[in-house]
């Protein structure tokens, strides 16, 4: 299979050099394969995106001397298809309304162990509810999924590649974490009828990608995606997380750091060059 890989932000801020770094690592994956570089704008967050935010996304990686296969692919035109695999998942009884809150879940959380730090694991409030209210999130019924993947043992044989450098190899699902670190995951959100570990999953899968690229920080969502794939039967990539780009204090970068933006330091009078030195990066563009 030809090697395919994609770039997917946000357009809820300016670009930095931590997005510059992920989408330069995957378009040279992608150059070094003689496969092909795709950009997706995730845009399910549809009260935070903004048209000019993702007119942005388009200058600046063509600024990095990037391009990329059309169309581009656009979330917000794919609510349909997410809310089929979402249904999929409630035909097969995994899934179930949650009118909660964050402040009854945290509410909840905290009352079942006074005293002591809780996982941000959702407790599990509504499982079990027959009614649909309009206004409810759907969620997945963690032990359900598992169950009906053929319990802890036939979850262990789901396995995925990882080719990033500081978690390479062969991973395995491991029911028990998935039920205590992630628990009953939203599937869609009330306000948008999605999520984004649903979203990733089905464009991944309809865009033919082979290799996921992404930072380091999305490594622990891989055990979700790839129970995911398994449930909605869609075909497994390989992942390539890969470092995080920090300020001069460690801390990851986000993109309220307007000063490292791609803009800024185009205004700034940088050039493609300079911030491929600024990665470190053992070429230009």
């Amino acid at each position: 299979m030809a090697y395919r890989t994609r770039f997917a932000p946000s357009p809820t801020g300016l670009l930095h050099l931590g997005h510059a770094f992920s989408a330069i690592t995957a378009y040279e994956r992608a150059r070094e394969a003689e496969g092909q570089f795709l950009l997706r704008i995730e845009n399910i967050d549809t009260t935070r995106s903004r048209p000019e935010f993702e007119d942005a996304i388009l200058s600046d990686l063509k600024w990095l001397g990037l391009d990329w296969e059309h169309p581009v692919t656009r979330q917000s035109e794919r609510f349909d298809v997410y809310a089929d695999a979402v249904r999929k998942l409630r035909d097969l009884g995994l899934v179930y309304p949650c009118t909660c809150t964050r402040r009854d879940i945290a509410a909840a959380v905290a009352a079942r162990q006074e005293g002591v730090d809780q996982p941000p694991v959702y407790p599990g409030t509504c499982r079990g509810r027959t009614d649909a209210p309009v206004d409810a999130a759907w969620r997945l019924n963690m032990s359900a999924a598992i169950d009906h993947l053929g319990g802890a043992a036939a979850v262990a044989e789901l396995t995925w590649t990882e080719t990033g450098p500081d978690c390479a190899g062969c991973h395995h699902l491991d029911a028990e974490k998935l039920l205590k670190e992630h628990g009953d995951i939203v599937l869609a959100r009330r306000d948008i009828g999605t999520s984004y570990n649903v979203a990733v999953v089905v464009d991944d899968a309809e865009q033919g990608i082979t290799e996921v690229v992404r930072g380091l920080d999305l490594f622990e969502e891989t055990p979700v995606h790839r129970l995911l794939q398994a449930l909605l039967n869609l075909p497994v990539p390989d992942w390539h997380h890969h470092r995080l780009i920090r300020d001069e204090n460690g801390k990851r970068l986000a993109k309220r750091d307007d000063a490292k933006s791609l803009a800024s330091l185009r205004d700034a009078g940088r050039t493609p060059a300079d911030v491929a030195r600024m990665l470190s990066l053992d070429h230009g563009f």
